[in-house]
Parts: structure tokens; sequence; C-alpha cells
């Protein structure tokens, strides 16, 4: 009954609404005044919003992240297209929703040439480029007949001495050796990605190096224990070492003289590494820190509270660099509207609705089969469309390996512990096709009121608007072909085995 209703407003929605439906890209200005910025992207890796102390993150001291806030402008509502990296990064470099990507939009798969991604755009646009650390991925760009990283070109020499589990790549001294070979005056793109906060943590790194378990703010859907606490200051971490390698990478800026004439712009790929937020559309897995910094073309000391995707960063890049479009139209709405403006809190009252989508995530069923996903996050709602609930989201039982779970998997420990069931049901059970937060007064996404008769209107407005914008966008999940996406071979990483459904049976 309600996949029924569900597609029958879709159609209806597509029909009526026609001003939904996306817009050509902007042609570039070819006629840019003064010198072209250079531009640092720096992203992270498993960061949720409000992890760092810009945003009043008290356990969490991130100097590098709130200079660039403070001297630039902070967004409060930045989301990214997806809750798992590899798709997440895709989308981010071709301006791009995961469900338009075939391969690219599914975790460890491959990455479509006919997709042209950011940075080689940059390039033909006079643009030297680079990265280092993590770029897109993981997944096999090889496989699809591309000769390098969508991200760039790779500068790997440089490493450091880190702590235990803590990659050991020297970002800064990579970015370093990229300057150098910078010809002249030509603008740069680079992407420094790190490898950190993403799991795994060693033990009591947190504490050791002072960090105080008493200011840690607990998710409500976690349990407030001392070993949660714990953890999360090693998360913590984790995103401060994150925070060093941007302070020596803007200090490297400043000595070239390049800082006030580079567009700096820091974020994350998805949520944290925890239960019910990366690899789930709920807030905490979509929603991701974002402070941009650029001399005197952004005035400092703003907040932005404008409802903005990670994909609209390449339009964004490309406006600033006077660079060519593909021939696609792309979901990337430019951000220049918003940096340029001398305002705080809602900047541009067009955007109104961001979109995320998950597909598969990690081996976690049978025949590699995913957890498909759709959503649409307003200024108060999330509403979230699951299109097999019959699946297990977190992986089949009892294993549940779709959660990056602490070393003790204390999730599934706490499962076995009447005082801590409900935080093992919430991440772990079955959901229903439809599912609504109001995240003004549930930001942890506890109470479902999908169901719920006073919110009806709501729950048909946003039904309906992403339904709209799944068919404009020609999504498989809503056009009958959404099996595609069990089709895409996973490439890397490891395959498991699972019983069939319908045979001793978790996936049932």
């Amino acid at each position: 009954m309600i996949r029924t209703t569900y597609i029958n407003t879709f159609v209806l929605v597509a029909l009526v609404f026609t001003g939904c439906q996306l817009k050509e890209a902007p042609s570039p200005d070819a006629n840019l005044e003064g010198k072209r910025p250079n531009i640092l992207f720096v992203i992270s890796d498993d960061q949720s919003y409000p992890y760092a102390s810009a945003y009043g993150e008290g356990a969490v001291q991130t100097p590098a992240f709130d200079r660039v806030a403070k001297e630039g402008l902070l967004f409060t509502r930045a989301f990214v297209a997806s809750p798992g990296c590899s798709p997440s990064r895709a989308a981010l470099l071709t301006g791009l929703n995961c469900w338009q990507l075939r391969e690219a939009g599914t975790h460890a798969s491959s990455f479509p040439r006919e997709f042209a991604a950011f940075p080689d755009l940059l390039e033909e646009a006079g643009y030297y480029t680079g990265f280092t650390g993590k770029g897109w991925g993981p997944g096999n760009y090889k496989a699809s007949g591309r000769e390098r990283n969508p991200a760039g070109r790779l500068f790997r020499g440089r490493e450091l001495k880190s702590p235990r589990d803590i990659s050991t790549t020297d970002y800064a001294a990579n970015f370093a050796d990229f300057l150098e070979g910078k010809p002249g005056e030509q603008p740069f793109f680079f992407w420094l990605g790190t490898h950190e906060p993403h799991r795994r943590f060693k033990k009591g790194i947190g504490k050791e190096n002072g960090m105080i378990a008493e200011k840690v703010r607990v998710p409500a859907f976690l349990p407030d224990v001392e070993e949660v606490r714990s953890d999360l200051l090693d998360y913590g971490f984790e995103i401060q070492w994150f925070d060093k390698q941007l302070q020596k990478t803007i200090s490297l800026l400043e000595e070239a003289g390049e800082l006030d004439n580079t567009l700096i712009v820091v974020t994350s790929d998805n949520g944290m590494p925890f239960p019910r937020a990366k690899a789930n559309v709920y807030e905490y897995g979509i929603h991701v820190p974002l402070a941009v910094r650029w001399g005197n073309e952004i005035k400092g000391g703003r907040t932005s509270d404008d409802l903005v995707s990670l994909i609209d960063l390449y339009a964004t890049f490309l406006d600033l660099a006077g660079a060519a479009y593909p021939e696609y139209k792309t979901a990337s709405r430019s951000l220049l509207n918003i940096f340029s403006s001398d305002k705080s809190g809602i900047i541009d009252s067009t955007r109104t609705a961001v979109f995320a989508s998950r597909e598969r995530h990690s081996s976690s069923r049978w025949n590699n089969l995913g957890y498909p996903q759709r959503c649409i996050r307003t200024a108060q709602y999330l509403y979230i469309r699951n299109f097999k609930p019959d699946r297990w989201p977190a992986g089949a039982p009892p294993a549940f390996n779709d959660i990056d779970q602490g070393p003790e998997r204390f999730i599934i420990r706490f499962g076995e512990d009447p005082r801590y069931a409900e935080y093992f049901r919430l991440a772990t059970a079955k959901r229903p096709a439809e599912e609504l937060y109001d995240i003004a007064a549930d930001p942890a996404c506890l109470h479902n009121l999908a169901e719920s008769p006073r919110h009806d209107s709501v729950l048909h407005n946003l039904r309906g608007r992403l339904g709209a914008y799944l068919m404009q966008t020609l999504d498989p999940r809503v056009s009958g072909n959404g099996d595609v996406f069990e089709s895409y071979t996973r490439l890397v990483g490891e395959i498991r085995e699972f019983p069939q459904p319908g045979q001793a049976a978790p996936e049932e």
C-alpha cells in the first residue's frame, strides 16, 4: 500500500511541479577580472557535524578549522550526497547525485570515464592540480579506463611519525612538494584528503592526550557510558590530528605568500563511524562541517544557515576558474552568491532542501546486496525512503557488518543487556519504508513521525518533493530499474558469505 501510494505521488508531483526541474548549468565567465584564485580543498574522513570547536563542541579543539571559519564563512547546514565515502566523493567530484553515477554511486566499485571530475576540468582550464592522502575511493578507477585517481595527480612521497592507527602520510609536506613544482604564476587546485578520523582508533588515545570525558556530548542514539565516552574521545583525538595537518598546510600558504589568493574549503566526506551515523542517511550520517576562507573576497566572521550540498562545490570551483562545464546537466548550484554576500543566517532563500542517498556500503548481506535509501532534508525535517525494508539496515545478523563499530563491538554487546537493548534496536532492527524526523527537536533521529496523524501534511509534502526530484533526475529506483545497483561489481575489499534469503535466513 505504501509503495503504490508513494509511486503515484511521484507521478503526480512530477507532472505538476515543473518548476522543480534541474536548470542548465550556468555558462562559465570567460572574462574573470584579476588573478584567478588558487583552491585548497581539505577533506577529512568520517567527521560529523558538529565535531569542531567552532560549532561549540567542547571536547574537541580545532583551532585551524576555527580560524578558517572566523576569517571566512562557517556553514551550519552542509550535507553530503551519501553517508559513505566512495559515493560521496564521486558525487562531489562530478556534481551529480549518487544515483546518477552508475558504478560510482556504490561503494568500492569503478568510476565511469563519461563523468567529468572537476580536477580534470580545472586542469583543462589552466590549473596546476594534485592531491595527497585519500582522493576518490575505495574503488578501482583503472577498471573504467582512467589512468589516475579522479582527484588528480598523487603526491605521496613524504611521511611522518604518527601515533598507532593514524596514517603516516605527511599531508603538508606532500603539499609543499606540490607547491615547489608549480610553474610560475599558474593557479593551482590541491585536494588534501586525510585518512582521519576513520577507524581504527588507538584505544584510550584521547585520555592519554589530556582530553576530558566529561566534556563529551554523547549523541542520543548511543548509551552514555564510560566506554562510549572514551571511544568518542579517541575519535575526537583523530579530528584534532586532522586539524593539525590543516594548520601546517595553512602555514605553508602563508610562507608562500598565497594565503589570501587561495580559496580554502574544509569539510568531510560523511558522518562519524558509529552506529546509526555513517552508512545511514540519518542526521549524523550526512550532516558535516564546512568552513571556507578566501582573503578579502569572503567577508569574515559570518555564519550561513543555508541548506547546501557538497555537490555544490562542483559548480563553485568551475565558476571560480572560468572552466568549461561538462555536456551533461549537473545537480550542482554555485555557492558564489553566498560567498560574496555580507550577510549571515539564511542568505539564499531559494535553497529549501538537499538530497542524499545510499546503496551498497560494506559487504554485509547475501549476494553483496545493499540497503537502498533516499532522503530529503529541509530546514526542519528529514524524510527517508527505504526501498528494501525487508533487509537488515546494519547488515545480516548476527554480525551486523555494516556498522563501523568500536574495537569491542560495544553496540552488539549492549544488545545483550536489557538496559541498552533500545540502542541495539535503533542500530540494527529493520526499518519501515518511510521515516520522518523533526530535526529541530530530534537531531538524533529517534522518533519516527511517519505514522503520526499530526504530521500527515508534512509527510505527503516531502514524499512528493523527494519523488519529483528522483523522477526528474532519472533515479533507477523510481523508474523501474533499481536492481541495476545490485549488479555493480564490488572491486575492492572483502566479499563475505551469507545465507540466501529464505534459507536459514536472516535476510527474509
